[in-house]
């Protein structure tokens, strides 16, 4: 899931703060707080741990018990300082409210507290959110202080005019709605391209079957392939994952079809494909399946040698290419071993006629089949880019980013 770090410095608009992470983790965001001691005054810690389910970090010198960490996420073996690990896991950094005060710092590169020396620290998208009474808005040093931060790439959500906390002032200042801080998020992402999209998505491997008890199969878990479907989800697409075997946990949202054969799995992408805008197979498809499996269980006693011959599968995604219509992106992934396997990925990507192909090397050690781990090569017809060694959501992430530079 998305990771979002949320900074709420003080003012009166940090209650609107609540509903923003009400929103954010109802749509399926990871998020974290960091709160600055003013803010405190307006909204206590133990709000936001109740919506986040995280601890709120509010000093550079306090222990964190995620070791900067996200909902979700496994337990780091060290602690590191919070203030990097926070952003450095981050997909997008928000603060909102944004206070005079705090403006001013971020512009100045003050890091006087855990607020702003995460800011200084994040390579992540920045959104700023102001708030504050209307006339420190319109304030001269407010507004060059904005204007300087637009300059350096930080998307400011301008604030809302209306009634204000002080009695009787109306007037520019108010903290934006959580639903527009909501879409913002989602706009500087990208991710509102994903919006009405339909991604069909394969997972985990094929089982061919020698008799009823045995089969040719392979490692493949469907991590992988369930890390791109739930990040594609994450981004607003609706996703159908058609799942080889897979007894991962899911998603509620999602649309599970369960095969077991590149049979089963073959006629599932067929009915579900034209429907699709973006097909990521991802899927370990058996190329070859015994020829004249057994309806029975072969006994061992009675047979003390077995040969097996096999024969071809249908390439699914060869002949789901050759259908395809105007508008469809198709992504293929790649196992390949040893010396040779970039050449061997772009030639798959030119036989199949793919936009992009993931080359996943197995013969890299702790990373690929069944493990948290992958480390990938994005192959277009521009060129190659390397992901990796991360986390698969991460290199999930970055396979979408992928699409999304093809479709544009």
């Amino acid at each position: 899931m998305p990771r979002l770090l949320l900074g709420v410095s003080g003012g009166i608009a940090a209650y609107k703060a609540l509903e923003f992470v009400r929103l954010a983790t109802a749509d399926g965001h990871a998020v974290r707080v960091i709160q600055t001691p003013n803010s405190q005054r307006f909204v206590g810690t133990a709000s936001f741990e109740a919506l986040t389910g995280a601890p709120v970090l509010t000093s550079e010198f306090e222990r964190d018990p995620l070791r900067g960490g996200f909902p979700g996420d496994p337990l780091p073996a060290h602690d590191p300082a919070g203030h990097l690990a926070l952003t450095a896991a981050a997909d997008a950094f928000l603060i909102a409210p944004a206070s005079a005060n705090t403006i001013a710092k971020l512009a100045a590169g003050l890091a006087d507290n855990l607020l702003t020396s995460a800011a200084l620290a994040t390579s992540c998208p920045l959104i700023v959110a102001p708030a504050m009474n209307s006339r420190m808005w319109a304030n001269p040093a407010t507004q060059a202080n904005i204007a300087l931060l637009r300059e350096r790439g930080v998307t400011v959500v301008m604030p809302d005019s209306g009634r204000l906390a002080t009695v009787g002032e109306w007037g520019e200042g108010r903290l934006a709605d959580p639903i527009v801080l909501l879409a913002t998020l989602k706009s500087v992402l990208g991710w509102e391209r994903w919006l009405g999209m339909r991604t069909l998505v394969t997972a985990g491997g094929t089982r061919e079957p020698i008799d009823a008890v045995r089969f040719v199969g392979n490692r493949s878990s469907g991590r992988m392939g369930f890390a791109l479907a739930d990040a594609a989800a994450d981004r607003g697409s609706q996703v159908v994952v058609v799942a080889a075997n897979v007894s991962l946990p899911r998603r509620a949202t999602l649309e599970y079809h369960d095969v077991e054969t590149a049979a089963e799995l073959a006629e599932a992408c067929e009915r579900e494909f034209d429907a699709a805008d973006v097909l990521i197979m991802c899927a370990a498809v058996a190329d070859y399946r015994p020829a004249a499996p057994v309806a029975g269980k072969i006994e061992k006693a009675a047979t003390p040698a077995l040969a097996l011959e096999l024969e071809a599968t249908t390439d699914v995604l060869a002949a789901l290419s050759r259908r395809r219509r105007e508008g469809q992106t198709l992504v293929g992934f790649a196992a390949e071993h040893g010396d040779g396997a970039l050449e061997r990925a772009r030639a798959k990507l030119e036989r199949k006629r793919l936009d992009a192909i993931v080359l996943n090397d197995v013969g890299e050690e702790g990373i690929g089949f069944d493990s948290p781990d992958n480390t990938v090569t994005i192959i277009t017809a521009d060129g190659e880019q390397r992901v990796g060694p991360l986390e698969k959501r991460k290199v999930a992430d970055a396979v979408l980013d992928a699409v999304e530079g093809l479709r544009a």
